[in-house]
């Protein structure tokens, strides 16, 4: 074969290639072309808002003609539009579209995965961010086995061929695509809408939980949202009225480095400590900037943890610890700590950032580690022994 003729092949290839490729792309971004027209924006009023009580990263805003407006302040506004109904004429450049049904999701957010297993809505998620041995719960691993769900490359090398091919229609991502804001404007440049999840941006432990709502709403089910997150309201509140203990924690872990890593006092995580009867062993700790944590030095956590009742070693980043000796292996200094004296030393699982839903248990935990009541039930805490 000729060079001549093995480049012109190759061109035809490419060729043939780019065109099924542009044909995903148009199909995309052709969508509203296939649909009815729709009602003037202008003409479409608002008629109530769904009660927000503990979140103040979403606002969700319900119109005339069954549309329902998505506010998240901080990255953007998307209107659901009904089944059989059009995009509104003259809808504001800032407000990206949604068309129901919601049944092909690329969700790059791990964390909301709990969600919509919370409203059995797992099957609306088409696309994973994550592989199946990433994640921890169950139910998506299993759809991810069975091929319901199909792994499209994490936030940051998404597999847009894939994605076209699969007739995406949301993209749910996590804040960490501010780091590869060309890949979200890719998406959206194929017709694709980008939510950003915010959910851990909230301060109020119920705050995070009461993004359920969020998910129901896309899903259209409102009803079953409201229902999930009052359940969890109740069972928190029935711990908060239990006497406190006046016990005090501090929750950590040790960073490669030798620091050590600690919520700052008006962090979520102490919030739930506070509501389970404890006291929180840095109730001062506020360095004025935006993190939710800080570092010290050991010693400096040496003096402020080192007569706490309780430690309680965080695995999300660092792993999960077993043993007294592997706390020692961070540091020595540890055997001085009232808490490993006493044998009050517990670690979470490293389900728990996974599982936001699961924040009223986790209140529960602490409450049973504070009272040495039912700590054979403990859910997302194990002890160190």
């Amino acid at each position: 074969m000729s060079v001549r003729i093995a480049k012109r092949i190759g061109a035809w290839i490419l060729c043939a290639a780019f065109c099924v490729f542009c044909a995903a792309c148009g199909t995309a971004k052709t969508a509203d072309a296939d649909r009815p027209a729709g009602p003037a924006w202008s003409a479409l009023s608002p008629i109530g808002e769904t009660p927000v009580r503990y979140a103040t990263e979403f606002k969700i805003v319900h119109y005339t003609d069954g549309y329902t407006l998505l506010e998240i302040p901080a990255t953007g506004k998307l209107l659901l539009v009904p089944e059989g109904m059009g995009k509104p004429a003259g809808l504001p450049d800032d407000i990206a579209v949604l068309y129901r049904p919601v049944d092909r999701i690329y969700l790059a957010a791990t964390s909301a995965m709990d969600f919509f297993r919370a409203l059995d809505g797992i099957s609306a998620v088409r696309l994973s961010g994550t592989k199946a041995d990433g994640w921890s719960i169950e139910d998506a691993a299993d759809a991810m086995e069975r091929g319901d769900m199909l792994f499209a490359g994490k936030y940051s090398a998404p597999d847009f061929e894939l994605i076209l091919k699969e007739h995406c229609d949301l993209a749910i991502e996590s804040t960490m695509i501010y780091h590869s804001p060309a890949i979200s404007e890719k998406l959206i440049g194929y017709g694709i809408p980008v939510l950003i999840e915010r959910s851990s941006y909230e301060q109020d432990p119920l705050g995070r939980m009461e993004w359920i709502k969020v998910y129901g709403t896309i899903l259209g089910k409102e009803a079953e949202a409201e229902a999930a997150f009052e359940a969890e309201v109740e069972a928190v509140k029935a711990i908060g009225d239990m006497p406190k203990t006046g016990k005090t924690v501090a929750f950590f872990y040790v960073t490669g480095s030798g620091s050590v890593n600690v919520r700052k006092s008006g962090d979520y995580v102490v919030k739930m400590i506070e509501t389970a009867g404890g006291a929180y062993a840095f109730s001062d700790l506020s360095n004025g900037s935006a993190l939710s944590t800080v570092n010290m030095t050991m010693e400096s956590f040496y003096t402020g943890a080192k007569d706490a009742d309780i430690l309680i070693y965080n695995s999300t980043i660092d792993g999960e610890i077993y043993s007294i000796a592997e706390l020692l292996d961070k540091s020595p200094l540890f055997s001085e700590f009232k808490a490993v004296k006493n044998g009050d030393v517990w670690c979470t699982g490293k389900n728990l950032f996974q599982e936001p839903m699961g924040i009223g248990k986790l209140i529960a935990d602490f409450y049973r580690v504070l009272s040495g009541d039912g700590t054979d039930a403990l859910v997302y805490l194990h002890k160190v022994n």
